[in-house]
């Protein structure tokens, strides 16, 4: 999440640790380096909204900007209401996401609810 914020420089924030999704049930990646953050989603939370990015010629693979914007609501616990807002207020502004998308990855994310006052409040 955050690196994901970073990547589209949604955030002022700097991630001092790599976030990477893994599904529930897979073996966590053993590595000394970079120290890495996991998060287990299910195969359709780890399906919706993904697209492929290059970095230094490697093919990366990146929730899109809505459904990073979504995940930090899901883990707004984690790492803060103030960055979720942040990025909700960077992507909107910078009209980088539409609402539709955000409502898709909301539901997608199971976090609606906790985002509907926040969208409703943008618009």
């Amino acid at each position: 999440m955050l690196s994901a914020l970073r990547f589209y420089d949604l955030t002022t924030q700097s991630p001092f640790e790599v976030w990477l999704a893994i599904p529930n049930k897979a073996r966590m990646p053993q590595l000394d380096y970079p120290p890495l953050r996991i998060v287990r989603f299910s195969d359709s939370a780890l399906r919706e909204a993904v697209e492929e990015h290059k970095i230094d010629g490697v093919p990366v693979r990146i929730t899109s900007v809505a459904k990073t914007v979504a995940d930090c609501f899901k883990y707004r616990n984690k790492i803060g209401l103030d960055v979720a807002l942040e990025a909700l207020r960077e992507a909107w502004s910078e009209q980088r996401v539409s609402m539709d998308e955000l409502w898709r990855c909301a539901r997608a994310c199971r976090v609606s609810n906790v985002m509907r006052p926040y969208l409703e409040s943008l618009v």
